[in-house]
């Protein structure tokens, strides 16, 4: 059984830093592609930063990027992103997602349904 943990989460003032983790377990973490989406109250869950399976690959949402940097360590089976440069609206919790399929370099890794394993979540606030 898959399951995800992230950590990481907290109060920090604008322009500050956070790192997440997101601890993955029950199956080769390796092989599967990862993701972070996010979501703030009263709104839809929106993706934020997605890295391939090989770690070659990553993509950002427009609103992160140069700020926001996703990384994964297979010895640790551990996504992380580093959060730099944090804004008010950064604000929201902010999940980890995986892969349903190896190997997979997905079409849809900034849609929820491109991921088949979530975790619960931890909470980011950013004040101003």
């Amino acid at each position: 059984q898959v399951q995800l943990v992230e950590s990481g989460g907290g109060l920090v003032q604008a322009g500050g830093s956070l790192r997440l983790s997101c601890a993955a377990s029950g199956r080769t973490f390796s092989n599967y592609g990862m993701g972070w989406f996010r979501q703030a109250p009263g709104k839809e869950r929106e993706f934020v930063s997605r890295i391939s399976w090989s770690g070659s690959l990553t993509y950002y949402v427009e609103s992160v990027k140069g700020r926001f940097t996703i990384s994964r360590d297979n010895a640790k089976n551990t996504v992380y992103l580093q959060m730099n440069s944090l804004k008010p609206e950064d604000t929201a919790g902010y999940y980890c997602a995986a892969d349903g399929t190896a190997y997979s370099d997905t079409d849809y890794y900034n849609r929820e349904y491109g991921y088949s394993y979530w975790g619960q979540g931890t909470q980011v606030t950013v004040s101003s």
